[in-house]
């Protein structure tokens, strides 16, 4: 009887080993890495010609945002050993900052760094690759650009102008407004004079505010003054130099404006198609570098400014009361852009579509956000 025992278990174990064989063997790897075939067989030669490019911006040498478009110039000088040198040239010194984007796309100059929200004057939908209110965080557009088809998405776009382009920096979440009006609930923001810029001047217009698009140089004295009420200009790192604490009583956060701050790398079409492919590759490689080294750099010098800020500075959350009727409004109001602007609707279904696909995995990993550990025993666990 036991021997009979034993052969009946031997058979059910090898029918259950053959089973799950057999149905592994139906599955294929998760994930194909693209660049894999074209670096297998590489068909260009290293080139011999040293090429000098000029790069044009609308940042000052003050700003952050030049340091990371000087980070992308100094890795493909590295990485080319000089063979392209692409000289930035800050804001006013070879054009005027909103200047640069016709410059490079006349030919002009040969390469350009921006905030693409810049443009929308251009067309709308560079502000969706730019920055949405409640739109992607800075992970979230690293894997909708390189994974989901953004990238595509932001060259399409730029080569509407004679272009192409690159996503070349993410700097994360903004701050929030600087003020003297404390405001945590949507009522409180009805009537307060606001400076901000893109899609979030309009949702603030809707919700009662009074907004304008001050440039960052003038932000300051504006609040000083008493021209406006609350302003925002960036992270905190960005945030701390400005000296917005020394005259501003409180932080409203979060900086549900924008999310993620996405940059970008445009180059005249004709200085493309001219540049040789190692070259050209040493470029894409680079963009990629600056993309990921920024999002680090500046989130560790966030971590350091908003310690600095809190000095002076009360930070006030607002309720998850107002900042649901904040995305209600939002929604309402990109909802009537998608239905105007064509190109607008293409990237923000798409960015849409990403977030809904990736939302129960979102849900599952939540939970284990990295907090001081006595913070975590304590009970705080969620980001």
């Amino acid at each position: 009887m036991k021997k009979v025992l034993t052969i009946a278990l031997s058979i059910v174990l090898i029918i259950c080993f053959t089973a799950t064989i057999s149905t592994a063997a139906k599955r294929t790897k998760f994930g194909v890495d693209k660049r894999h075939a074209l670096a297998k067989k590489v068909d260009f030669k290293t080139s011999d010609q040293n090429i000098k490019w000029k790069m044009v911006m609308p940042w000052s040498k003050g700003l952050l945002f030049y340091d990371v478009a000087v980070h992308f110039c100094d890795s493909v000088r590295l990485a080319s050993a000089g063979r392209l040198d692409i000289k930035p040239f800050s804001a006013g010194e070879l054009v005027p900052a909103m200047a640069s984007f016709d410059a490079v796309s006349k030919g002009s100059a040969d390469c350009g760094h921006d905030w693409p929200g810049y443009w929308k004057g251009k067309n709308e939908a560079f502000v969706a690759i730019a920055s949405v209110p409640f739109g992607l965080d800075g992970e979230g557009y690293g894997i909708w650009l390189y994974e989901r088809g953004g990238a595509e998405m932001m060259d399409e776009l730029y080569g509407q102008f004679n272009m192409v382009a690159f996503p070349c920096g993410q700097l994360d979440q903004e701050m929030g407004l600087s003020s003297n009006k404390r405001a945590s609930k949507m009522e409180d923001f009805k009537g307060m004079r606001i400076r901000t810029v893109g899609w979030y001047m309009d949702v603030l217009n809707r919700m009662g505010a009074s907004v304008s698009p001050l440039p960052g140089g003038e932000i300051y004295l504006a609040l000083e003054r008493g021209v406006i009420d609350a302003g925002e200009f960036s992270s905190p790192a960005m945030t701390y130099p400005m000296g917005f604490d020394d005259i501003c009583k409180y932080c409203i956060a979060p900086g549900v404006h924008q999310p993620g701050i996405q940059c970008a790398l445009f180059i005249n079409k004709k200085k493309w198609a001219a540049l040789p492919e190692d070259l050209k590759q040493i470029v894409k490689i680079c963009a990629v570098e600056t993309q990921g080294w920024s999002q680090w750099w500046i989130q560790n010098l966030n971590a350091k400014a908003i310690k600095l800020l809190g000095k002076k500075m009360e930070f006030v959350k607002m309720s998850d009361e107002a900042m649901s009727d904040f995305a209600r409004v939002t929604k309402a109001y990109l909802e009537e852009l998608k239905a105007k602007y064509p190109d607008v609707k293409k990237i923000l279904d798409s960015q849409e579509k990403f977030k809904e696909d990736y939302a129960e995995w979102r849900e599952m990993k939540s939970g284990v956000a990295p907090w001081p550990i006595d913070d975590y025993i304590a009970g705080k666990h969620m980001q």
